[in-house]
């Protein structure tokens, strides 16, 4: 038997699972997911799950079942069944899906908080961060930043003043396997109960981290490309692990490219700390790229922003807004089709 409130089930979830019309069937967690087969936790035990017809085909691969999804499920062996509903998300972290320009890939679900990995090497990158933080803090999801290997040599006055305009905002932690200190602090970070995903590059140290926050072996590791100074990937798939006397957490592949898929200024301006400026510009609906009056490119024209800073949120509009503008042509496209064959089923009836 499982005690599934170790995995993040509550009063709130049963509520949930009193409204669908499965609610006398099992229930449990996704803990690991392979396409569109489930490994899932219930209290009596692990289960294999596919998807039954009606969520198979009646839904977007974004609205499949995620890693951290609760689900109800209909047992049809001793370790098999078949996912028939899902219970509402909440705090899902997506990311653009590679390859499009307007489709969404969901990462994790139920998540509390984000462990953003970076390591304090060569492929050190403020820009990347923010783009990490971005997409976490859309979903109200807390963001933490760990800063791994901190026993090789780094520059770590250099490396708090480009952090300067995030770090005092989020949880920062530097860490080193090599120092059990840094990773007894992270770990009681983590309360009982709590979903805690690691999102980061490959090659920064994730998948050591987590074996050693586990105090065991759960992940494989693996080595830095001597001729790239990146790390190869270890995760393929997203896996969900309880955390000895502490909470739940979710491990992720390594993210190459995080696309954004957050359009919302407010969220950008404040996670790159000109939040602050926001209203003082001359028009409310200001872009703060060119407009007159605009008092962020004032405070960047006197020094108080970073040009680099600035630079970054131009970047991550541009990208947010190219990524609202290809899902609005997309849903424009969807509903074109819809009429067309509505329109020739009609003309079907009346022949």
């Amino acid at each position: 038997m499982h005690n599934l409130e170790l995995y993040g089930w509550n009063k709130e979830l049963l509520r949930q699972k009193q409204e669908s019309a499965y609610k006398a069937l099992a229930h449990g967690r996704v803990t690991v997911t392979h396409k569109t087969c489930y490994e899932v936790v219930a209290e009596e035990g692990f289960y294999t799950c596919e998807l039954a017809g009606n969520m198979l085909y009646s839904r977007e691969a974004s609205e499949y079942p995620c890693t951290g999804d609760w689900v109800i499920f209909q047992p049809i062996d001793t370790d098999k069944g078949i996912i028939l509903d899902l219970l509402p998300r909440q705090k899902t972290l997506y990311r653009l899906k590679a390859g499009t320009v307007s489709e969404r890939q969901t990462i994790a679900s139920h998540v509390d908080k984000a462990f953003i990995v970076h390591s304090l090497d060569d492929n050190f990158n403020v820009r990347r961060i923010e783009r990490f933080m971005l997409q976490v803090t859309a979903e109200n999801i807390q963001p933490v930043l760990i800063l791994t290997k901190t026993d090789l040599e780094f520059d770590k006055e250099r490396v708090e003043k480009e952090l300067k305009h995030i770090s005092y905002k989020v949880p920062l932690f530097y860490t080193s396997v090599e120092s059990p200190e840094s990773i007894d602090s992270l770990r009681a970070f983590i309360s009982s109960s709590e979903t805690v995903v690691f999102i980061g590059s490959s090659g920064v140290g994730k998948s050591t981290l987590i074996n050693a926050l586990c105090g065991r072996q759960i992940l494989q590791t693996g080595e830095i490309s001597d001729a790239t100074g990146k790390g190869r990937h270890t995760s393929t798939r997203r896996e969900m692990v309880l955390i000895p006397d502490s909470g739940i957490l979710i491990d992720t592949p390594g993210i190459k490219v995080f696309g954004v898929t957050n359009d919302n200024a407010t969220d950008l301006s404040e996670v790159l700390d000109m939040s602050q400026y926001e209203g003082r510009c001359r028009f409310s609906d200001c872009q703060h790229i060119n407009e007159k009056g605009c008092a962020i490119i004032e405070a960047l024209e006197n020094g108080e922003i970073d040009q680099r800073v600035y630079e970054s949120y131009l970047r991550l509009r541009k990208e947010a807004w190219h990524y609202t503008t290809s899902v609005h042509e997309k849903r424009k496209q969807e509903k074109t089709f819809s009429k067309m064959v509505k329109k020739y089923k009609d003309n079907s009836q009346e022949m």
